[in-house]
């Protein structure tokens, strides 16, 4: 009697003197066979990987997956990312000449991090941010599980992406060189506003950071002269 032969495991390592250009090179692996309960997370960033300017396969999600991990998932993603766009405005986004969290003249952005919401620099709203937003996605309470979310802590994301979204809006209005350079390369707040629109996490005239017709579709802004204060 022959017996099975053994189902091989696809092992992703990047082994010791891999070079840059071949590093996380490894064969993607379809979305069915993946058996970690971080699937979903493994196979965005898998497609990622192949090409982060194709947005609409990226936010594709396979057969049968569920909405509130999908969305869940993208969001971690995003808030991942987001990181070197933080890294790259430390050097010149300084509490000296960005001290309020501003994108056009028309908000003032309040940060939410403080036990009575103020107003903060750019950048430690920044960092204020992605620490919060880290601190509510890793959360035991709201998250237990990467498999099963409840729909209550489904419902916590869209003020995350409110927020988060400021970040791109900083860094478009006030350092347009730092936030082309990592837009070119990721393409990230591109993907973002398609995962909004996408899955109505954002008011249409919240979105104000200028997209290619493909991706704004018919979502329209609306702008007046006025300066506001934005409650986190």
């Amino acid at each position: 009697m022959k017996m099975a032969e053994p189902v091989k495991k696809l092992l992703k390592r990047n082994k010791p003197g891999t070079k840059a250009n071949s590093f996380r090179k490894w064969p993607d692996e379809p979305f069915e066979e993946m058996e970690s309960t971080l699937a979903v997370q493994e196979f965005i960033q898998q497609q990622i990987r192949k090409d982060p300017s194709a947005i609409d396969i990226i936010l594709t999600p396979p057969d049968s997956q569920e909405e509130g991990v999908w969305k869940y998932e993208h969001l971690r993603q995003f808030c991942m990312e987001l990181n070197g766009l933080a890294v790259e405005l430390q050097n010149e986004c300084l509490p000296d000449t960005c001290s309020q969290m501003t994108s056009t003249e028309q908000w003032i952005f309040l940060c939410a991090a403080h036990k009575t919401p103020k107003e903060c620099p750019a950048i430690d709203y920044t960092r204020h941010t992605l620490d919060g937003a880290a601190c509510l996605l890793n959360s035991n309470k709201y998250f237990p599980s990467r498999v099963n979310i409840k729909e209550s802590s489904v419902a916590k994301l869209g003020s995350v992406c409110r927020r988060v979204y400021r970040i791109f809006s900083h860094a478009y209005y006030h350092h347009r060189n730092i936030y082309n350079k990592f837009e070119n390369e990721t393409y990230l707040c591109q993907r973002f506003t398609k995962f909004v629109i996408k899955y109505s996490l954002m008011a249409k005239e919240n979105l104000i950071v200028p997209m290619p017709e493909a991706i704004m579709q018919d979502v329209r802004t609306e702008e007046d002269d006025t300066t506001s204060i934005k409650e986190p």
